[in-house]
């Protein structure tokens, strides 16, 4: 079976689509299949990773035509040059607005929903018209079928557009359980010495809100670490950093990759996600598969990964989530039982090896 992935950035810095493709393709490849994967890069080019082949397509570096345009350029270059691709998946909406053209020829065209974009806070009133107006189009009109990663959407998808979806979720690899502290020493921290935010730096993750409760919950000998980027808007990063300047204890490290990640993931006292919105947020699966109590606003999409485990706080709301720090801090020991619970769910329904065979049945299951 030969499928291209269209859609995400570069490859090599796994945000949640990223690492949705990169792990679903290794997989396929592995089984035999010939996914081919494009992403937005800074080069035009293509090489060969993990047994798949991956396409760079340079950055328009516009901030609503890029997706589209590269998504249009996937689908040309695709028909012109892997003639026997017969199944198109495109990851969320912008690379799908030209996804009828594939149609035309023939193809089978999937769209992935990994969250209800138009619902995010950055985005102006009009411009989230905008996108529910270019969502309904992709849905109903460009691609012919549609999967999500959280049940919430798929529930939208069939309430709105009166169109079936099937829930695919986004899944990890079970870490080992021998990771060392090491990576941490460079940063001062230690053990079970640190909360930690794992994420891109938008206003809908609610980053300032933890940084206030943080700052309320007044702990000693305890750290905040929050981990992530955002070039596209650093007026807001430079917001965070100044709501935190009096705080020794606040910590930045900026975008995190490999043991780094790992080593935070696997060693934070909790796992902080207060976020507005979210589709199922695979840094949150990252946290579970770790064995990591999670302090998670009791969004849907939250709830549907974490089930009866996580230790609620209302979204962008100050005062829960300072309890709920100083919860976890003075009774880490009684619920550290939360932490094993978190794993054993990971294990029982978000591992790759099992996504990848409900992946391929539905995809033969299409007409």
């Amino acid at each position: 079976m030969r499928i291209a992935f269209i859609g995400g950035r570069d490859i090599r810095k796994l945000g949640g689509i990223e690492n949705y493709m990169y792990n679903l393709a290794s997989k396929l490849a592995e089984m035999g299949h010939e996914p081919i994967v494009y992403c937005e890069s800074d080069h035009d080019g293509e090489e060969e990773i993990n047994g798949f082949k991956v396409i760079h397509q340079k950055s328009l570096n516009s901030k609503f035509w890029t997706k589209p345009i590269l998504g249009l350029k996937a689908i040309l270059k695709t028909i012109r040059n892997e003639k026997d691709i017969n199944i198109y998946h495109f990851n969320a909406g912008g690379p799908a607005y030209f996804a009828w053209i594939a149609r035309i020829f023939g193809k089978t065209t999937i769209y992935q929903g990994h969250g209800i974009e138009w619902r995010r806070t950055k985005w102006k009133w009009y411009q989230r018209i905008i996108m529910m107006f270019t969502d309904a189009c992709v849905v109903v009109i460009c691609t012919k079928y549609a999967i999500s990663v959280s049940q919430e959407q798929t529930k939208l998808i069939n309430k709105l557009y009166h169109k079936k979806c099937t829930t695919i979720p986004t899944a990890v690899n079970i870490p080992c359980s021998d990771i060392g502290c090491a990576p941490l020493d460079s940063l001062g921290l230690k053990n079970n010495g640190y909360f930690l935010f794992l994420g891109r730096l938008v206003q809908d993750k609610n980053p300032d809100i933890l940084i206030k409760a943080f700052i309320k919950a007044d702990l000693a000998n305890i750290k905040l670490v929050i981990a992530g980027s955002n070039d596209t808007d650093p007026q807001y990063v430079a917001y965070l950093k100044q709501l935190s300047c009096n705080n020794r204890n606040i910590l930045f490290t900026g975008a995190v990759y490999g043991e780094t990640k790992d080593a935070l993931l696997a060693h934070c006292l909790a796992f902080c996600i207060p976020s507005t919105i979210e589709g199922l947020a695979i840094t949150l699966l990252e946290a579970m598969s770790y064995g990591r109590i999670c302090i998670a606003s009791d969004i849907e999409a939250n709830k549907e990964g974490l089930g009866d485990n996580g230790i609620w706080v209302k979204a962008e709301d100050i005062d829960t989530l300072a309890n709920a720090i100083k919860n976890v801090y003075d009774n880490y020991d009684q619920l550290s039982h939360i932490g094993k619970a978190n794993k054993k769910r990971i294990e029982q329904y978000y591992t790759w090896d099992k996504i990848v065979r409900k992946y391929i049945s539905y995809i033969q299951s299409l007409n």
